[in-house]
């Protein structure tokens, strides 16, 4: 089964990144024929500030190899390297109907937090790029979020049209959905960059146990032996999310009032800094191959082009799209 996902260069990955993408990505690479996207085009939906983009293209590749993202089994490439990327986008934006993209449950959730009164033309058709970045190669799967799913069927409905108007081209994705929770920022918020509440990958032991004290507890629990309710605790999501071996203990004793929330961020901090110890390491063996990194992603371009431009052919020759 092929498969493609795609992530924004927009700066550091963080703990959110890792659990709700990167950990499904390093499982399926063994299972599935998979193409992993740097999405420099998606960045610009929402970035105004681009001084930075090839600078966190190639970090965020190499915080992939740090992961275990394996360059040579998988197709890694960027976006905008692969011209029939924006070719495809346009000619499904010929079949998709404006009501389809202005009732998108994530655009407007997207507008609500970066306080926008209206939205670009680019915003507004990512998904329509979204699904041409699908389609291109043929994917019949992507793993994605709860909050993509929306874009998901809408490429579905695209791909649905394509092919009954013109012919039978692209397979119909399916949604891979991630069984992970969505992890809470240190603020109890959505963890986002913008909202300065994320827990980076590549951040020290004493970073680490000074955001996870900022996480948000139950408020009624006033006192540490005070009964607390570890359903509305940050740090007891955190717990069950990084399979900390007592999580139930530690709910059954925050519930009994026999844990504390000092002692059990405490404990969640130890438990954070050593999952994350193998990526920091490899990350800092990977300081000054930067340039290696660059030859392995035009390696991964190469390859996807391959498979773009006959993707394309077929497309041109099904819209009749061809020189009389």
């Amino acid at each position: 089964m092929r498969l493609l996902s795609g992530m924004r260069p927009t700066g550091k990955l963080h703990i959110g990144h890792l659990v709700g993408a990167l950990n499904s990505w390093l499982s399926l690479q063994g299972e599935c024929e998979c193409l992993f996207m740097i999405a420099d085009w998606h960045a610009l939906t929402t970035a105004s500030d681009t001084s930075k983009l090839p600078e966190n293209i190639i970090e965020m590749a190499q915080d992939w190899r740090a992961l275990g993202i394996d360059f040579t089994r998988s197709v890694v490439f960027v976006q905008s390297r692969v011209k029939e990327h924006a070719e495809l986008y346009l000619l499904f934006g010929m079949l998709t109907p404006m009501p389809w993209l202005e009732r998108d449950p994530t655009l407007k959730n997207m507008m609500e937090d970066m306080h926008l009164h209206s939205a670009s033309h680019g915003l507004t058709g990512y998904p329509v790029l979204q699904a041409a970045d699908i389609a291109l190669y043929k994917a019949e799967a992507v793993p994605v979020g709860s909050d993509q799913a929306p874009h998901i069927e809408l490429a579905r409905e695209i791909v649905r049209v394509f092919n009954h108007r013109f012919s039978l081209v692209f397979p119909e994705p399916q949604a891979i959905l991630s069984h992970t929770p969505r992890l809470p920022g240190t603020d109890g918020r959505k963890m986002s960059k913008g909202l300065d509440n994320t827990i980076f990958l590549d951040e020290t032991p004493e970073n680490i146990r000074r955001k996870v004290m900022q996480l948000v507890t139950d408020p009624a629990k006033i006192h540490a032996t005070d009964p607390g309710n570890p359903d509305i605790c940050s740090a007891q999501d955190y717990h069950k999310v990084f399979r900390a071996p007592d999580a139930l203990q530690a709910d059954s004793d925050c519930r009994a009032g026999r844990l504390g929330c000092v002692r059990h961020k405490g404990y969640l901090a130890e438990i954070l800094s050593s999952y994350l110890a193998p990526f920091r390491e490899k990350r800092a063996a990977l300081r000054g191959l930067e340039a290696q990194t660059r030859e392995l992603l035009l390696a991964g371009e190469a390859r996807a082009r391959s498979v773009a431009a006959q993707t394309m052919e077929e497309v041109r020759r099904a819209m009749n799209l061809r020189f009389p």
